[in-house]
């Protein structure tokens, strides 16, 4: 989608619709506000009429259409909810539900009114990102495999007016830095939504070096061989089982300043999880296909601090198999060794998620010392049991990295949650033969027991976040309809907004 700024007013701008936000009005409030002035003038008055007859409320989702008496184009006002509860939240949504009510109506083109969309919770500037972040992301659809698509907006533009023309190139700035991470985004689910049979490990490794030639970034891929001769044991038992062999696909991004911190970020990529041996039940396996979507996330995250040039120094892992049964497959109790030398035994291969990170993680550690390492992963159900499907699970062994998160995620609407960790989980994954074991016997805190052993291949000294984006990853029919309109069925690309936030933060601080 194409995405700009103009310092007109969005009503005497021509478009193919014009949106404006209004807030809820109270029961006995019949008081026409100021503030719809212009929008009244556009409608020839019917929208002071409609407001009279209280056909306009102003509610969440709400959304009211007026075709312009001079044949200019449309104006839609989105309902914002109450004022005492409006934040950059409220207007990313209300933007992508503007976006989404016109698809397949003929609207190409769309104007957002900046200043309907701004109060005192809110500046001028969030209110801009997030009608970018609403409209390009509520734009989206997977259609690759479609013969044909509905039309929709394909342009969309942020107008200043007179009330915000004085702050122009400053909201300029933040549009188009906000447009090129939600592009990112979009970019990033197009590869999490491939199927399994197209998106292999060999694909991702594809995928990570054309983006290092389009960005300029160094991409190292590790292939079967040479993760043989590392002693990536957890990568390799994992992908065993396929006939498309494991990868652990390095990207590096230098930094945008000299001497910067190094800040890791590791992804869990499973391509197609079957469970292994340890089978999964068939309802809905073929949302397997999402477990990749850390790892996925990982190239949308490299993309972004390449294209914004963010001050650290960024190394992407992208821990990459596919984990199915067969004659060659991994076994329950098994004992793998993995790269930095500790050992796992093997209780359940469906907890094979963890098992591929050990590598990952260990090797990023030890070859960049960074200053952070955060790991994103679609590792447990527990999460989705204990969270729900849009809250991605927090666990942190460093309180500032994880306030820095936890800021990330109320700017970018990406909800996060911090979790305990403690000698209690620590125990439960002790192994009696092995360093580590990769599950447990009793059914207990299993988000936390697997963050328990992730820790022990970061090991001390070193700032860690653990995200567990299982029930965020992905949105199915049945769960969409709870989500917001920006979040299409399929894949969410769920961390690339967030840790992008986080590092564009990390330099100021």
């Amino acid at each position: 989608m194409k995405v700009q700024t103009d310092r007109r007013d969005a009503l005497a701008a021509v478009a193919d619709a014009a949106a404006s936000g209004v807030f809820e009005r109270g029961e006995k409030d019949d008081t026409f506000p100021r503030s719809l002035g212009k929008e009244d003038e556009g409608t020839g008055g019917a929208l002071k009429a409609a407001w009279e007859r209280k056909e306009v409320r102003g509610k969440r989702k709400e959304l009211t259409v007026f075709h312009r008496p001079d044949g200019r184009g449309r104006v839609v006002l989105v309902g914002l909810g109450p004022r005492a509860r409006f934040d950059a939240e409220t207007v990313r949504r209300a933007a992508a539900e503007v976006v989404r009510s016109l698809r397949g109506k003929g609207a190409r083109t769309l104007s957002f009114r900046l200043a309907s969309f701004v109060a005192d919770a809110v500046g001028a500037e969030a209110s801009a990102r997030a009608l970018i972040d609403g409209a390009v992301l509520g734009g989206y659809e997977f259609s690759k495999y479609k013969s044909r698509s509905e039309g929709g907006v394909e342009e969309a533009t942020v107008h200043l007016g007179e009330e915000h023309g004085r702050d122009e190139a400053a909201l300029k700035k933040a549009v188009a830095e906000q447009s090129e991470i939600a592009e990112t985004v979009v970019w990033t689910r197009e590869i999490a939504n491939l199927p399994a049979d197209t998106a292999t490990p060999e694909r991702l490794a594809e995928e990570a070096r054309a983006l290092g030639k389009e960005v300029g970034l160094k991409v190292t891929v590790f292939d079967e061989k040479a993760l043989a001769e590392m002693r990536c044991g957890g990568i390799l038992a994992v992908g065993q089982g396929s006939v498309h062999p494991p990868r652990m696909i390095v990207l590096e991004y230098p930094g945008g300043a000299k001497r910067g911190r190094t800040i890791a970020v590791v992804g869990k990529g499973i391509t197609f999880d079957s469970g292994g041996i340890s089978i999964k039940p068939g309802l809905a396996m073929q949302n397997m296909k999402f477990d990749k979507s850390g790892a996925v996330a990982v190239l949308g995250i490299l993309r972004a601090a390449a294209t914004l040039k963010v001050a650290p120094r960024v190394i992407g892992v992208l821990c990459a198999s596919e984990n199915l049964p067969s004659g060659s497959a991994y076994r329950p109790g098994d004992v793998v060794r993995t790269f930095n030398g500790k050992t796992i035994e093997v209780i359940n291969t469906d907890a094979e998620g963890r098992v591929v990170l050990s590598d990952g993680l260990g090797y990023v550690v030890q070859h960049y010392r960074p200053d952070e390492v955060i790991d994103l992963a679609t590792l447990t159900g527990a999460q989705v049991v204990a969270l729900g499907d849009d809250t991605a699970g927090l666990v942190s062994n460093d309180d500032k990295l994880a306030q820095s998160l936890l800021a990330a995620s109320l700017a970018t609407g990406e909800p996060v949650w911090r979790m305990p960790l403690t000698d209690y989980h620590r125990e439960l994954v002790k192994s009696d033969i092995a360093d580590v074991r990769n599950s447990i016997e009793i059914p207990v805190a299993g988000m936390l027991t697997a963050a328990a052993f992730l820790e022990t291949f970061v090991g001390p000294g070193t700032a860690w976040a653990h995200l567990d984006i299982a029930g965020a990853s992905y949105t199915t029919p049945a769960t969409r309809k709870y989500q917001p309109a920006y979040q299409n069925v399929g894949a969410t690309a769920f961390g690339v907004r967030l840790v992008v936030r986080h590092l564009m933060a990390s330099a100021r601080s």
